[in-house]
């Protein structure tokens, strides 16, 4: 798996305007910030359940997706994605929130469980079971119990949060292209030891 190049890119969240700034749309937000940069134009695809681009990111075809589903069912969107393009997990990076990460704290990942995540969890079961994709981990901390998490990723983050997700995003974005081409380990680290992201 280490090395694998992309050829998918996935921000996770709810559809929805009243979920657009929750802190479990951070996946979503991310994908749409990165389709800009790169002049794509995301339409919704019904075959695909999300809305649908492609672009191209250091001369690799990139196709990008948003489930449109919510959050519990993003697998349905991504497997149908997966299934008509013949992609491969490891040839798939998703972004989302985590929880388990303080805000400033943004990181790439090679597989692994699901963490509690329920869209990476719907992922996982939709692939049949495989988890060999990439993630994106991006930290919009946690609220100290387990009985708070619900409420507390779909609302919204402070606005001082908020910049600081925003730069995390930027600068997952900016690594993007070594990420894309399978440079794995210089993305890591470039990403993981730049003094926002990765403290």
């Amino acid at each position: 798996m280490p090395g694998s190049p992309l050829k998918l890119i996935v921000g996770l969240g709810n559809p929805g305007p009243q979920y657009a700034s929750n802190r479990h749309n951070a996946g979503a937000i991310f994908l749409h910030h990165l389709c800009k940069s790169y002049g794509g134009v995301l339409r919704g695809e019904s075959k695909f359940c999300g809305e649908y681009a492609t672009t191209t990111i250091a001369g690799q075809d990139i196709k990008l997706l948003v489930p449109t589903t919510f959050m519990n069912n993003s697998g349905k969107s991504v497997a149908a994605v997966c299934n008509f393009y013949k992609i491969e997990p490891q040839a798939m990076l998703v972004a989302y929130d985590e929880i388990d990460f303080e805000v400033g704290v943004t990181r790439f990942k090679a597989g692994g469980g699901h963490g509690g995540h329920n869209g990476i969890r719907d992922i996982i079961d939709a692939l049949g079971g495989n988890k060999d994709f990439y993630r994106l981990r991006i930290g919009v901390g946690h609220p100290g119990h387990k009985s708070l998490v619900s409420n507390y990723v779909l609302g919204d983050p402070s606005r001082a949060d908020a910049d600081t997700i925003m730069t995390n995003i930027a600068d997952a974005i900016r690594v993007l292209p070594k990420v894309v081409v399978g440079q794995w380990e210089e993305a890591m680290q470039d990403l993981h030891t730049n003094p926002q992201a990765g403290k």
